[in-house]
């Protein structure tokens, strides 16, 4: 099955030969290879790149596995391009399989690295460099550190909503049911019935995700590690902190976590980009809070699976959809508060925070988004644009349902708009 990406492709073409090395990163799994070996490859060939230009390194398979050294790596690439008048183009996959040698000329300092390797080839006039990498063994913020400045970094996700109903069509509302249950990995969509995707699933989380953050991390409890794991499953879009989880932990388990462990084990979930956090950002006084936050799962087949397919509250759910959508779209995505001035019971004035589920930005652009499942009645649709109202700006303000048909303004000039045509829009932000 032939899956689009086009925005990833023309990312990967408004990058090509600008001189730094393009890093293609995101959850395991989520098509970063079919992207550059496939997808980028063929646009390539179609351009008039004939197919020797085009050189391929597998790190993960044995016919490569003597490039897995980044001296050999270097002089065979090298060897190839230089002193020729053509260009090259270098795909590396599996870039984190690299291995760490001695410096032949220094022994006893520092290893030699794939950075080294990169840096180096980078210098050739003449090279175009890609590389992919699993983010268990090679992170973004690793290499883009490495590099310093020297580096493109191309996050792909699993499949938007618009890319999964390219694939699959039929009818948009059973595709989305269909994508809201199993998510958006792409192989999902190869699986040929329920019990296969589940199983899919089920691995990849147990045999691919965790098993690499074990390794990688040296996790000591590894039965606390998927005790978080599963509490953000489920609570996506709910508020929390690591207090909160460490307590959570202690009453059911009968065991005591520090704060500082919960920390440092939600940070190795988010770097394998299982999670992703928004904090909560004071609209008027424009100042993040440190805690609470939300989590929210990059894949919700992934989310699914681990809880076996309960919780499956759809106003939850659909709030994950609509962060990953704006997330995937480049979006900076935070959680948006405002206050109200109430009277308490002794006739004094208090602060009382209200929530806009998504503060959407991009430059100096804003927009504000809140998700509705349903709004039955005339009171729940004052309650959810009060926030709204409470900005006292112009920025435009969108609610995002799965309750209407065509969009419509109301006479604040709020936006209602359906959720598939929300996914589907590209133009609407």
């Amino acid at each position: 099955m032939d899956i689009k990406r086009d925005s990833y492709l023309k990312q990967l073409i408004s990058y090509k030969w600008d001189g730094l090395v393009k890093v293609i990163t995101g959850i395991r799994r989520c098509g970063k290879s079919y992207l550059l070996k496939i997808i980028y490859k063929r646009h390539l060939l179609e351009s008039g790149v004939k197919e020797e230009q085009i050189i391929t390194i597998e790190l993960d398979l044995a016919k490569d596995i003597k490039y897995r050294n980044p001296l050999m790596l270097s002089s065979f690439v090298r060897g190839i391009v230089e002193g020729k008048k053509e260009q090259y183009y270098l795909f590396v996959d599996e870039i984190q399989m690299s291995d760490r040698v001695p410096n032949p000329y220094n022994p006893h300092g520092a290893k030699i690295t794939f950075y080294d390797a990169l840096n180096d080839l980078r210098s050739i006039a003449n090279l175009d460099i890609y590389v992919t990498g699993s983010n268990s063994k090679m992170l973004s913020s690793d290499i883009l550190t490495e590099f310093r400045g020297r580096s493109d970094e191309i996050r792909v996700h699993p499949l938007s909503f618009a890319e999964y109903y390219s694939a699959v069509g039929s009818d948009k509302n059973e595709a989305f049911e269909e994508y809201a249950f199993y998510g958006g990995m792409p192989l999902i969509l190869s699986r040929p019935n329920h019990a296969a995707k589940i199983n899919y699933l089920n691995s990849l989380i147990q045999e691919v995700y965790l098993k690499d953050i074990i390794e990688r991390k040296k996790i000591e409890h590894s039965r606390i590690l998927e005790q978080i794991l599963d509490l953000l499953s489920s609570s996506i879009g709910s508020l929390t902190n690591p207090k909160k989880i460490a307590d959570t932990i202690q009453s059911k388990s009968k065991i005591n976590i520090s704060q500082n462990t919960i920390r440092a084990y939600i940070a190795h979930l988010m770097d394998a980009f299982l999670f992703s956090e928004s904090k909560r950002y004071d609209i008027k006084g424009k100042a993040y809070f440190d805690w609470p936050s939300k989590y929210y799962s990059e894949d919700l087949g992934l989310r699914n699976a681990r809880i076996g397919f309960r919780q499956q509250e759809m106003t939850h759910i659909m709030e994950n959809i609509i962060y990953n959508e704006l997330k995937t779209r480049q979006f900076s995505v935070d959680i948006g508060v405002v206050y109200t001035r109430t009277k308490n019971e002794k006739g004094n004035f208090i602060k009382s925070p209200r929530e806009i589920d998504f503060v959407v930005s991009a430059g100096n652009k804003k927009v504000y988004i809140q998700s509705a499942y349903a709004i039955t009645t005339e009171e729940k649709f004052e309650s959810e644009i009060r926030p709204f109202l409470l900005t006292d700006d112009s920025f435009p303000k969108i609610i995002v349902r799965k309750d209407v048909g065509k969009q419509w303004y109301n006479d604040k000039g709020i936006l209602n708009i359906n959720i598939i045509d929300f996914l589907l829009d590209k133009e609407l932000i």
